[in-house]
């Protein structure tokens, strides 16, 4: 059951902003620059660690607009998140979502400057066109995908190194995105196999690419296979049995396992300390998301 509507005038919480932004999921969002700034050697030196700031800016955006641009089918499907319930105003959510895009792409520019920008603004762009127009047609899941894939690339500040793991990361999210739309009613065999498919292609870009050393190669293969067994378990499990409770839990391994995706990619590249770093992520979102309880 989600939570009664809040008395009139009653003031809108920490937690229930939280909630809008799924506050615990933006841990997935860093790893996307991070890898595409380790592909490429990092290079915008000490100024490379802004670029996982205005991922997670953007990430955070586009959760804000999504339950604005939802609201009204929120209101008869999941009337327990923060807008529909009266927790939240939708003008409250378009304008955090606003600043949040606004702050991605200041932050950008001032540690990346026009380079970066030039890849800031596809993402930001790519986000708001998937909430406002594309999430119900079928060309959603793609453009989602496209936003991922550039958030890579802004990390390389656009370099070409940095191509093949950003495919890596829209394949990914154009499985976990396309199975996504079966969370309330349910899905489909076929777009649980599509989804394993695409993490399948995800892994092994990952495991093939180039490696600095054969520690690097080990390292690299290790977390593809153990992104490739978390992801894609979770994934044939919903192709099998294609009913909204495995197809929700499915998409929500999905979700937070592109971080073992992106530690591959970046333990590829010899940064063993990120790598790690960013394998802690995974269980901090999941005890984060017990306290923030996101919908």
């Amino acid at each position: 059951m989600g939570r009664a509507p809040p008395p009139p005038g009653a003031r809108r919480t920490g937690r229930d902003l939280a909630e809008l932004v799924r506050l615990p999921a933006v841990l997935t969002a860093p790893g996307d620059s991070l890898a595409g700034a380790a592909a490429a050697g990092w290079p915008n030196g000490r100024r490379s660690w802004a670029m996982p700031a205005a991922s997670s800016c953007f990430y955070l955006a586009g959760m804000a607009l999504n339950d604005y641009a939802d609201r009204e089918l929120d209101a008869r499907e999941r009337p327990e998140r923060p807008i529909p319930s009266g927790r939240v105003r939708p003008r409250t959510a378009l304008a955090l979502a606003t600043g949040l895009t606004a702050a991605g792409l200041g932050i950008a520019g001032a540690a990346g400057g026009r380079s970066a920008l030039r890849v800031a603004v596809p993402v930001a762009a790519a986000a708001w066109t998937y909430d406002l127009a594309a999430k119900q047609t079928n060309a959603g899941p793609a453009v989602m995908a496209l936003a991922r894939g550039f958030d890579v690339l802004l990390g390389a500040g656009g370099r070409r190194q940095a191509v093949l793991p950003a495919c890596a990361v829209a394949a990914h999210t154009l499985g976990v995105t396309w199975l996504s739309r079966g969370e309330v009613h349910g899905g489909s065999p076929r777009a649980g196999w599509a989804a394993l498919a695409t993490t399948a292609a995800a892994a092994t870009s990952a495991a093939l690419l180039p490696r600095s050393s054969r520690r690097a190669s080990a390292a690299g293969i290790a977390c593809a296979a153990g992104y490739a067994a978390t992801v894609g378990g979770a994934q044939a499990r919903a192709a099998q049995h294609p009913d909204a409770g495995t197809v929700r839990t499915a998409t929500g391994v999905g979700v937070r396992g592109v971080i073992g995706l992106q530690a591959a990619l970046v333990a590829s590249t010899g940064a063993f300390g990120v790598a790690a770093a960013l394998l802690s992520a995974g269980p901090l979102a999941r005890v984060a998301s017990k306290v923030v309880s996101p919908t």
